[in-house]
């Protein structure tokens, strides 16, 4: 990305940052907008169920946005969103299933583990075409929440989400090699279980826009309007 680029997302991200201090509802819904669909996939990446990640993503907005003065922009936003994320779902599994362990995994194969990007659906297709991947895309979900809990949340990470080997590691506390082993052995199940179907729909699955998007909006900006003491703020 070039340099004058990097510094407009940074100008309109520290924008948005400080309106959102200022409790600009605006400021709040564009960042809500902005990254719905990477915290959602990732909390239903560790958790797999729709309305706990969407619970954990909303807790995680509220959490963040009531602490958004402690962010000390060491990383992007959305990396710091990413985390609480994290941390909100890792909390939730520890509570509801404590015997349930959720990092040791057998190291192997990490040579192997170069990264294939699965193709991106096709823009525009026809209505045939487009059944035909929404009943893929349902398929691939259910191999996904069928995974092992550490390949799972590397996948959804890595190409559902796009993120890079260094960066999923540091969300997860991983060594970049772990990322690639798991990686590497997540792809391989939903081979075997998938075989040629994954392809096309892969970069569609668990979607979290439009309607559902706003509604996430209006529940969070709800909690922090009546967590605000009444002083004719924006909110």
């Amino acid at each position: 990305m070039a340099s004058q680029e990097l510094a407009r997302i940074e100008l309109g991200e520290a924008d948005l940052i400080l309106r959102a201090l200022r409790h600009d509802e605006g400021a709040i819904r564009a960042i809500i907008r902005q990254n719905n669909r990477r915290l959602f996939r990732l909390a239903r990446g560790m958790t797999g169920s729709d309305d706990e990640a969407e619970d954990i993503v909303q807790a995680a907005y509220v959490r963040a946005f009531t602490r958004l003065a402690s962010f000390r922009r060491e990383s992007s936003l959305a990396t710091w969103l990413s985390r609480i994320v994290i941390n909100e779902a890792l909390g939730r599994i520890r509570r509801d299933h404590p015997t349930v362990e959720l990092t040791p995994v057998v190291e192997a194969e990490a040579g192997q583990a170069d990264i294939i990007p699965f193709p991106l659906a096709a823009a525009n297709p026809d209505p045939e075409r487009s059944m035909a991947q929404r009943e893929i895309r349902q398929l691939v979900e259910a191999a996904i929440d069928a995974l092992p809990e550490p390949f799972r949340i590397v996948l959804v990470a890595r190409l559902v989400e796009d993120l890079s080997v260094e960066e999923t590691a540091s969300l997860f506390d991983l060594r970049p090699e772990t990322v690639k082993t798991r990686l590497f052995r997540a792809r391989k199940l939903l081979r075997q279980a998938l075989e040629a179907k994954v392809g096309d729909v892969l970069g569609d699955a668990f979607p979290f826009g439009g309607a559902r998007c706003e509604r996430m909006a209006d529940r969070v900006v709800a909690i922090l309007a009546a967590r605000e003491p009444s002083s004719g703020s924006d909110i």
